[in-house]
């Protein structure tokens, strides 16, 4: 029998699909004794052919005939011109023999190392590199028992200066690897850092312990500190890119002195460090690509890192940093983590963690005005909360929107425009914390709110827009009274409540309908916007279908979406889960359910996948279709009636799917998906959603205030809007767009009545003009009523290509 018949069945995967090409009839000529003549291609193959016989070796792999060693020995010391691709087979090779138990390692990867040592840096770097992390190479002593011989053959010379140095050590697989060989490679190399360097390249635990702190002390400099700062930095705004083994966001040589910088912050006390950490935990744990996904993210052990050394530091500096990263995370590990910390140093403060998040908000220097002014040379630089922006003074004492030439290097403007990055994180976080507080209901005392909301730099401004409730039913926005706060209602009455009255955020579910209404009007008329949706606010009541049903709602069922899109927004809202493809059909990976708890409630969201396999390449679904939501106690196994469920809580949760639904329905499409014809027409011209009622209300307050109201009219599913050319009826909850037009009339002979024939090169001419002068053929075509969806709606009229026939052009009033 051959080399390749005793090969180990359990890795014949490797020959029959790893390793291409092989010379199967040269292995069968040197397995009947023959030799290599002169060739290199057969004495390549005669090479690879010795490194297959080690798989013949006794007593389970330990031991080998004397011929096969010697054979081995003659192969690796002779001349041998191997190839990027043999030398990789050779590696494959023997890395799946050691999986199989052969133990004698130094002989087994003999011939590997002669052949990887005739190769260029990186290319070794990307044999090593090849194996996935779950592939038996990683598992196996082999490659603990050759470490000497893998940093001989890894180590570049002197003579490749500084970037052989770093590259040696944390190679060169993602954009960041090369930065660090690059323009950093000088300053790591340098005799005060490269020690560092290395010690950061062996944290290679969960945790650091304290031998490896204790020797960061020794080794941290002034210089490694500066070094570090600017390499995280980068990681916080670091982005996937496409390499040869696939898109990558961090290589797996880049993330390791990456985390040991990581815990070297633990020993750093300086301002800066919290955020940082903060803004890589956020960067680090977010989806692939930045979805927000909770499955998958993008290097969970750097943000585990960054989570674990945020807990360490404790103190009020890391709480708004937290809050931050919990708002931003899905992850549930991550998110439970970035929790447990925030509780720690709450129970420190004696405070519960929403209490010590209130009152830890950072004010950035802002005064109670919400503006910061900084002078840079003679110039005046304002931060100002509104937008927020920067302002500059030049020395004229004039407001200009650019920094003047002489203070572009300032050091005060580059603090004044990192203070801007952060203060807009903060505000996206807080606008995010205030929805939640009005989801959950949560209640505060007045003398809380004065303090730690209205009165705030950063919060206030949200704070004082939104509707607040007392405990008998008035509710009303804040205003200033005798050097405190009040509440003024829709009538103009105020109250102002004493310090331990409890408060929280009016919800437009408990209201009348004339209640909601009198809020809508009275915000309008004082041009008050809201951080979010309050008074406007979707409410889904109960209904009397819902009430027949009993424990799911069928309101949302039957829809379909683009699946992709429906789950991130979904996932962006809490709910996980989710998970459907076109795997594994007999145990059911066609379906799934998204599920998201609230206020001890939990709902469940059927989907199934909906899109054709061969158009998904078998992979996650493109489209999915949706079934009945369930509702059910969070501490409860079966579906409870829907006339338990609080109102606020199915409203809220109903809200969500219509937001899903409304992202990434196919009626939003510019054309109806095959099959799905008669759900594209229904949904882009159907009954309005709650979403579209709550749309069409607003625009009944708004129109009349506009200059166009005399060429608008609001009817119950669309907004007509009647311009120059044509008549428009877009459909308020689809936005899809109905035209029909006017006769035109040629602008060469005004008394001439064009037919039913319209230029799209925007001249207002009769057809016998156009086919004369116009030399854009397309132009002579008719548009018959034409339907522009949402996504490519504008003022300009539709592509003259995606019409087609002829025919008498709709009115205004044909239905769609």
């Amino acid at each position: 029998m051959g080399v390749l018949d005793n090969f180990p069945k359990s890795q014949g995967y490797l020959l029959n699909h790893h390793i291409a090409e092989l010379p199967r009839a040269l292995f069968a000529r040197y397995d009947a004794g023959g030799r290599p003549g002169t060739d290199e291609a057969g004495r390549r193959a005669f090479g690879m052919w010795a490194q297959l016989r080690l798989s013949l070796g006794d007593n389970g792999g330990h031991e080998h005939p004397e011929e096969v060693l010697r054979l081995v020995h003659e192969v690796a010391g002779g001349d041998i011109s191997w190839t990027f691709e043999d030398t990789r087979s050779l590696w494959e090779i023997a890395d799946a023999l050691s999986s199989c138990g052969h133990t004698r390692h130094a002989e087994l990867y003999r011939i590997p190392l002669a052949a990887i040592a005739t190769l260029g840096y990186p290319e070794r770097r990307q044999i090593l590199g090849d194996a996935p992390p779950w592939h038996p190479a990683h598992r196996s002593p082999s490659r603990a028992a050759l470490r000497k011989d893998l940093e001989r053959v890894l180590t570049e010379p002197p003579q490749h200066g500084p970037a052989g140095v770093v590259r040696s050590l944390v190679w060169d697989g993602d954009p960041l690897a090369r930065a660090m060989a690059g323009k950093y490679a000088p300053r790591l190399a340098h005799s005060a850092v490269l020690p560092l360097l290395k010690h950061w390249c062996k944290a290679k635990a969960n945790r650091p312990s304290e031998p490896w702190l204790a020797k960061v002390r020794t080794l941290l400099t002034d210089d490694g500190v500066a070094v570090l700062r600017e390499i995280l930095s980068r990681v916080a705004t670091h982005r996937e890119s496409r390499e040869p083994g696939g898109r990558v966001f961090l290589a797996r040589h880049t993330a390791l002195p990456l985390r040991g910088m990581l815990w070297t912050c633990e020993v750093i006390d300086a301002p800066w460090v919290s955020t940082l950490l903060g803004d890589i935990a956020i960067n680090c744990g977010i989806g692939r690509n930045g979805t927000g996904g909770a499955a998958v993210c993008r290097n969970e052990r750097l943000a585990n890192a960054a989570l674990n050394v945020l807990a360490k530091r404790g103190g009020l500096d890391t709480v708004g940093v937290l809050a931050r990263v919990r708002a931003k995370l899905r992850r549930p590990a991550l998110l439970a983590k970035a929790s447990d910390a925030l509780d720690a140093v709450a129970v420190q403060e004696g405070l519960s963690h929403e209490q010590l998040v209130d009152r830890t908000v950072p004010a950035f220097g802002l005064g109670p005005d919400g503006v910061r002014e900084e002078r840079a040379g003679e110039c005046v630089v304002r931060l100002d909360v509104d937008g927020p922006v920067l302002r500059f003074v030049n020395a004229s004492g004039r407001v200009v929107k650019s920094a003047p030439q002489s203070i572009r290097k300032d050091p005060v403007l580059a603090d004044l425009k990192a203070t801007l990055k952060d203060l807009k994180r903060t505000q996206a976080a807080e606008r995010l914390r205030l929805e939640q507080m009005l989801i959950v209901e949560r209640e505060l005392s007045w003398q809380e709110v004065e303090q730690y909301f209205f009165d705030h730099p950063v919060t206030g401004p949200y704070t004082r827009a939104l509707i607040w409730r007392l405990p008998e039913g008035f509710a009303g926005l804040p205003v200033r009274s005798g050097g405190g706060w009040a509440l003024a209602g829709t009538s103009g009455a105020s109250v102002r409540p004493v310090a331990d009255t409890p408060v929280r955020l009016w919800h437009p579910i408990q209201e009348s309908a004339e209640g909601v209404r009198g809020w809508r009007d009275h915000l309008l008329e004082r041009g008050i916007r809201q951080p979010f949706k309050q008074a406007f606010r979707e409410v889904y009541l109960l209904t009397p279908a819902e009430e027949r049903t009993r424990t799911h709602s069928d309101r949302f069922k039957g829809h379909f979406v683009r699946y992709g899109q429906a789950k991130a927004l979904l996932e962006q809202r809490g709910w996980t889960g989710l998970s459907i493809g076109h795997w594994d059909y007999e145990c059911g990976g066609d379906v799934g359910a998204a599920a998201k708890t609230l206020a001890g409630w939990q709902a469940s969201w059927g989907m199934r996948v909906a899109s054709d396999p061969h158009q998904d390449a078998w992979g996650t679904a493109s489209c999915a279709a949706t079934d009945a939501i369930r509702f059910r106690r969070a501490d409860l196994p079966d579906d409870t009636p829907l006339t338990e469920v609080p109102p606020l809580v199915l409203s809220e949760l109903l809200r969500d799917a219509d937001l899903a639904v409304g992202v990434g329905s196919l009626g939003l499409d510019q054309q109806a998906a095959a099959g799905h014809d008669g759900y594209w027409q229904s949904y882009g011209f159907g009954e309005l959603s709650e979403t579209a009622r709550t749309r069409h209300d607003a625009l009944a307050r708004l129109l009349p205030r506009l200059k166009i109201a005399d060429r608008v009219e609001l009817t119950d599913r669309f907004l007509r809007v009647r311009g120059q050319l044509r008549t428009y009826r877009i459909h308020l909850g689809s936005g899809n767009i109905l035209m029909s037009r006017t006769t035109p009339t040629c602008a060469s002979s005004p008394a001439t009545t064009a037919p039913p024939h319209w230029c799209s090169c925007r001249s207002r001419r009769t057809a016998a003009c156009c086919r004369s002068s116009c030399r854009r053929r397309s132009c002579w075509r008719t548009t018959p009523g034409s339907v522009i969806p949402a996504s490519s709606a504008s003022s300009s009229p539709p592509r003259p290509d995606a019409f087609e026939g002829e025919g008498v052009v709709p009115t205004a009033d044909d239905d769609p």
